[in-house]
């Protein structure tokens, strides 16, 4: 009964949208995953999954996608990232696969840790920030720490927190992610979103101020779950 994460999952069973452009690992992506989930998750364990799990726009588009992940051994949970278009009413999601929890504004429970999570964003002095994502990044924080608010108010102490976004920008300076986890003595952050050789360097990793960051994006863990706890 363990805790594993892969994250960035980029299934496209119903659209046309190959990854291989950010190299050729990524070709046949999605039975690598498979070979590997099937090699390493049993039925008792937890794989949690930090966002861009479909590029379908609809839910319907994303059903195909979302089944080849219920069909996988283990309870998941799931966090929203940049790109998953169809994720909707999070309430309806929770009602249709029995092994997987949509995760957001919320917690759920893992072995002996609080499971909380949400989105992220890009943080300041990222080349990319703008005026906009300002308020993204503060909106997001609020989500977060409603996340967090409701593991503490049910008494949980060991709190895990899957977010998509890297909690700092490419400088891997504090943010206010970075400082809502210290606050709520995270053990670890668990994140996605960067692709590439050239980006696994631009998020935070190891141990910060008492908690460890990981990095699960699917092409940085070569396609295989790792274990988390």
């Amino acid at each position: 009964m363990s805790i594993y994460a892969i994250g960035d999952l980029h299934l496209s069973g119903s659209v046309d949208k190959p990854m291989d452009k950010f190299g050729k690992n990524w070709e046949n992506h999605a039975e690598k995953i498979k070979k590997h989930w099937l090699d390493i998750i049993s039925e008792e364990d937890t794989v949690l999954i930090p966002g861009d799990i479909s590029w379908g726009m609809t839910l319907e588009e994303a059903e195909i996608d979302l089944q080849y992940i219920y069909e996988l051994p283990g309870k998941k949970i799931l966090i929203r990232g940049n790109h998953d278009y169809w994720w909707k009413s999070v309430t309806k999601l929770n009602t249709i696969y029995d092994n997987m929890y949509f995760l957001q504004n919320d917690f759920t429970v893992a072995e002996s840790f609080a499971i909380c999570g949400g989105r992220g964003w890009i943080c300041p002095n990222d080349t990319k920030f703008t005026a906009h994502d300002q308020k993204i990044y503060e909106r997001e924080e609020k989500r977060l720490r409603l996340s967090l608010l409701a593991a503490k108010k049910a008494n949980y102490d060991r709190i895990i927190v899957i977010m998509h976004y890297p909690p700092t920008n490419e400088n891997l300076e504090p943010s206010i992610y970075t400082q809502l986890f210290e606050e709520f003595k995270v053990e670890k952050v668990i994140y996605g979103h960067l692709h590439g050789k050239e980006s696994f360097n631009l998020g935070l990793q190891g141990h910060y101020n008492g908690i460890e960051y990981r990095l699960v994006s699917s092409d940085y863990i070569d396609f295989k779950p790792v274990l988390i706890y």
